[in-house]
């Protein structure tokens, strides 16, 4: 029986230990749970910020000609080949000329006629005159010579404006080069017309000058108008990984270029064109580019991260509970005057006023904001996150400039993402360091 005691006893001593260790466990995990977000934080420093305007594009020489021909003619010779470096002046094309010199011998034989049937006129009209002068013809005889005299001339004239037109007919089958550069196309073989007019051109040829290149790019309606005139570039070429190259802005567009019109996916853009300063060999019109274009620098100023700048209602600091008590007075009042009336006039409604969206910042302190800090138990290892406006200027693609708001060396919460947009409120409690997690 003794046995059976003892062993009962035990039973007993075990169980009320476990329960006294449960409670007391239980006891120190009450006192260190914590309703605190895990943040991560940064100080306020000063810093560069250079405002970028990134675009996309593609290369192209800043001279290339289109050469085609005025007149229409069989490709009877191409003496150079893509890609050949040729001198202003010098002949790539010639076209059949058969029709063309003809033409011109005809010409010159009209020349020749009219000025013969001038020189007859021209004789007659002299003893015309000279009859007329001893009374021998009469005046209307000589009026008739002397207009039939001036007839002459002007078809010489015509004859000879017609010889210089199939003069430069006949030039124009030999093609020339309007400029030095490289030979970038080839679009006909001999044997081929080339189809000469002056409202359709027929282009035979392209020729460039590589070592004068141009990016010519595409900027969003909301970011040209940042953009001016001699603003530094940084160019990146696809063709040409990790290296950095240098321009200016030479031109902006004063026309926009509208893409979707009429559609969700409109887009405006004005077309911007960037020399190149150093330009790499092997380089080919057409490759494409990205463009970095530097309009705005600041040094030394206060700068914060992007992703710390969220917004926030006016009035986030009023507190929550007392807007709640005082709710549920209205109510109360509300309720007792509708029972002690029976006119049944309800009392017009004040719509809430819209209130303004700031930007703002969560910064990180050891006290809470608004409220005496000797009534408040501050936890272990627990800080405060308060909202602080601010008015941020230009922004790189790291960070923002701050005008006014900040201090420099303030802490400020720099993530998470979702901590920052959704989580964080006035005052909140925050633990930092990156082992903590945010809230689900």
């Amino acid at each position: 029986m003794a046995k059976k005691m003892s062993k009962k006893k035990r039973l007993i001593i075990i169980v009320l230990i476990v329960v006294v260790l449960g409670a007391i466990i239980l006891i120190s995990l009450q006192q260190n749970k914590s309703d605190a977000l895990g943040v991560e934080i940064e100080k306020v420093q000063r810093q560069k910020v250079i405002h970028k305007v990134n675009a996309s594009g593609k290369i192209q020489p800043e001279v290339e000609v289109k050469i085609s021909a005025n007149i229409s003619a069989y490709v009877t010779e191409i003496t150079v080949k893509q890609g050949d470096w040729v001198k202003k002046g010098q002949h790539l094309i010639s076209l059949d000329e058969k029709q063309y010199r003809a033409m011109l011998d005809q010409s010159r034989s009209s020349v020749k006629s009219a000025t013969a049937r001038l020189k007859q006129v021209k004789a007659q009209k002299d003893r015309s005159e000279t009859l007329f002068s001893q009374n021998l013809i009469s005046s209307q005889e000589l009026e008739a010579v002397i207009a039939e005299h001036e007839l002459a001339e002007s078809q010489v004239e015509q004859a000879q404006a017609a010889l210089v037109t199939r003069e430069d007919e006949l030039s124009k089958t030999r093609i020339l080069s309007p400029q030095s550069g490289l030979v970038t196309m080839i679009n006909k073989e001999v044997g081929e017309m080339a189809l000469g007019s002056m409202f359709q051109a027929d282009v035979l040829m392209m020729v460039a000058d590589l070592n004068q290149m141009e990016v010519v790019v595409d900027v969003n309606e909301n970011d040209v108008v940042d953009v001016s005139l001699g603003d530094t570039v940084e160019i990146e070429i696809d063709a040409f990984q990790d290296t950095l190259f240098k321009g200016l802005v030479s031109e902006i567009a004063h026309l926009a270029q509208t893409t979707g019109l009429g559609t969700q996916e409109q887009v405006t853009n004005f077309e911007v064109r960037v020399q190149m300063l150093d330009v790499p060999d092997r380089i080919r019109p057409g490759m494409s580019a990205t463009a970095d274009i530097i309009t705005d620098t600041r040094d030394s100023v206060l700068a914060i991260p992007i992703q710390c700048l969220t917004i926030r209602q006016e009035g986030y600091d009023e507190p929550i509970a007392s807007d709640k008590r005082r709710g549920r007075r209205s109510d109360r009042k509300n309720a007792e005057q509708s029972e002690g009336d029976t006119s049944n006039v309800e009392a017009p409604v004040k719509k809430p006023e819209k209130k303004q969206m700031l930007e703002v910042v969560f910064v990180v302190a050891d006290t809470l904001a608004g409220e005496d800090d000797r009534r408040h138990k501050k936890k272990k290892d627990v800080r405060y996150a308060q909202i602080r406006p601010v008015t941020v200027g230009i922004s790189s693609d790291t960070h923002y400039e701050v005008l006014n708001g900040l201090s420099e060396g303030e802490e400020i919460v720099v993530g998470s993402y979702r901590a920052i947009s959704r989580e964080l409120k006035h005052n909140s409690e925050v633990k930092v360091g990156d082992t903590f997690q945010s809230r689900k």
